[in-house]
């Protein structure tokens, strides 16, 4: 099923992870994908594996001028931009707030949310000429909850970002141009690694040992896969998402619902036996 038949999207952070399965995907459902990475290497060896739908373009979302550059290569090979996913990403630093160093602070912002913001900038013009589009910036469960995160400053950057997609679709959708996000849960990729402290070719060996990490931490019996979020995005990315804007999809498997049904029962069974004990 061809639901992408003749987009153009973009994809950021795409040499791994949610990004990879992305491109992947949205090249399986018909479209012409532009992925981007820092990685020029593995980028143009993924390119070449997806074959004559997809091109890499090195770039650092970091960098205005790199931002710009990616999105006027893809106007000037397709001629159209149709969606961009916002998807690059890192950790950040963790530790109390009175450890946070100002400088990891401002490059983790500078990764998480600024370069969101670039992307969107640079994407609203061309989209706005079409009278069309849709922009998918990527969130996390840890925008909307306190310690689901081993940062407090990627919960922060995270729940910027949710609420700059708000405010930027309630602009640009009064032109037809869509702007949502995707908040996942736990989802076995390599940033786990990252985050401890592993290079990038080690934190991708991983994902088995953050799948057995994840499996109980939300009420579906398993780890968030990065299909689950790719599946998402296409759904944003297509006609069938014609009338959603300004939301965030969380695909969490239940996470932030609440407390667990078992371990609340398991907690109010031990209350209940010391309620016992008392009237003995």
């Amino acid at each position: 099923m061809a639901r992408l038949q003749e987009k153009v999207c973009v994809v950021t952070g795409a040499t791994s992870g949610i990004g990879l399965q992305t491109a992947k995907v949205f090249v399986q459902e018909g479209a012409s994908v532009v992925i981007a990475g820092r990685r020029d290497a593995l980028g143009k060896q993924i390119a070449n594996e997806l074959g004559a739908a997809c091109e890499f373009r090195q770039t650092d979302v970091t960098d205005e001028a790199q931002v710009k550059a990616l999105i006027d290569f893809t106007v000037g090979k397709h001629g159209r931009v149709d969606c961009l996913f916002n998807n690059a990403g890192g950790p950040a630093p963790v530790g109390g707030i009175e450890t946070i160093p100002a400088e990891g602070f401002d490059a983790a912002m500078a990764v998480l949310f600024r370069s969101v913001m670039l992307g969107m900038k640079h994407a609203a013009p061309i989209m706005l000429r079409q009278g069309s589009g849709s922009i998918i910036n990527n969130g996390s469960v840890a925008a909307h909850r306190a310690g689901l995160s081993s940062s407090m400053i990627y919960s922060a950057a995270k729940a910027a970002v949710v609420h700059l997609t708000r405010c930027v679709a309630m602009q640009l959708g009064e032109r037809n141009v869509r702007v949502n996000s995707i908040s996942p849960g736990g989802v076995a990729t390599g940033i786990f690694g990252k985050s401890a402290g592993l290079t990038d070719e080690q934190a991708e060996q991983t994902a088995e040992i953050v799948k057995e990490a994840l499996a109980n931490m939300q009420p579906v019996p398993r780890a968030g896969l990065t299909d689950d979020i790719a599946l998402a995005a296409v759904f944003l990315a297509s006609d069938e998402s014609s009338f959603v804007n300004g939301h965030d999809l969380v695909v969490d498997g239940g996470l932030i619902g609440g407390q667990r049904w078992s371990e609340q029962q398991q907690r109010l069974g031990e209350m209940r036996a010391a309620f016992n004990a008392i009237g003995q």
